[in-house]
């Protein structure tokens, strides 16, 4: 494991079902030049807001924006992350994509579908986590409602990770539970956990306060952003991660069990 890892959250106020407007915010926030960047986050459903609408909206996995997170990541030498509208055999997905450099690319389709704003009549739920690595950090994607499932994204044996991320769209009314569930993420599973989200207002009136940070695995507040737009690159470390897992060696006494 490379004893550093870079970070960078970006919180926008995004245009609504706007795909060419939404890219090019992107780029232009982008567009300053940072050698420490390595992880990028945009939230979940970066190119249109969190839409109900999939017919026009989605793309296949050779669409224009996943073609754009490729040039994107190539460009500018980047792990590039977020979720999209993904239409593949005749389903629609709530897609996380991670881009790497090199073109090779995961996905996980968002598991949790948020039945209080009808995501489950659009959607197709995905089936399983995505456990990527990147220097040999263990990394574990998921998408914002899946957050209030602490089952699903449990640190086990099985699929163990270091570093837990959200890409959301999270209501502003609801900011309570999006901070005190990061944090109890980072407690429980002893690991980083870092959670990106948009602020402004949606096309159905719901604002939102971004609130996205970075916690440590005590579950402290390393960064965080409200209200306004950001892009905030952080580094994390594996010295703090390692030595507090040896000396509060918690995990070890978690109940076994398996996800059917």
């Amino acid at each position: 494991m490379a004893e550093n890892l870079s970070l960078t959250l970006v919180q926008p106020d995004m245009i609504w079902e706007d795909k060419a407007a939404n890219l090019r915010q992107y780029e232009s926030l982008l567009s300053a030049k940072d050698a420490q960047r390595q992880v990028v986050l945009l939230p979940e459903m970066f190119t249109t807001g969190f839409s109900m609408n999939p017919a026009p909206l989605a793309e296949s996995m050779d669409g224009p924006s996943v073609q754009w997170m490729r040039h994107m990541a190539r460009q500018h030498r980047i792990i590039l992350c977020g979720s999209l509208i993904i239409s593949e055999g005749g389903h629609y997905y709530n897609r996380l994509i991670w881009m790497q450099p090199d073109g090779v690319h995961y996905h996980y389709d968002k598991r949790h579908l948020f039945t209080y704003a009808g995501e489950q009549k659009q959607y197709t739920p995905g089936n399983k986590k995505l456990i990527v690595q990147v220097n040999g950090w263990r990394i574990c994607p998921l998408i914002c409602y899946d957050l209030r499932f602490p089952v699903f994204s449990r640190n086990d044996a099985a699929q163990p990770y270091d570093l837990l991320l959200y890409v959301a769209n999270w209501p502003q009314k609801r900011s309570l539970a999006w901070q005190t569930l990061l944090r109890a993420r980072a407690i429980e599973n002893q690991c980083y956990v870092a959670g990106v989200n948009r602020v402004g207002q949606d096309g159905n009136g719901h604002d939102y306060a971004g609130d996205s940070a970075l916690l440590n695995p005590m579950g402290e507040t390393v960064w965080e952003e409200s209200n306004h737009p950001a892009v905030k690159t952080l580094v994390i470390n594996k010295a703090l991660l390692t030595e507090y897992r040896a000396h509060f060696p918690v995990l070890k006494d978690a109940d076994p069990f398996a996800l059917l």
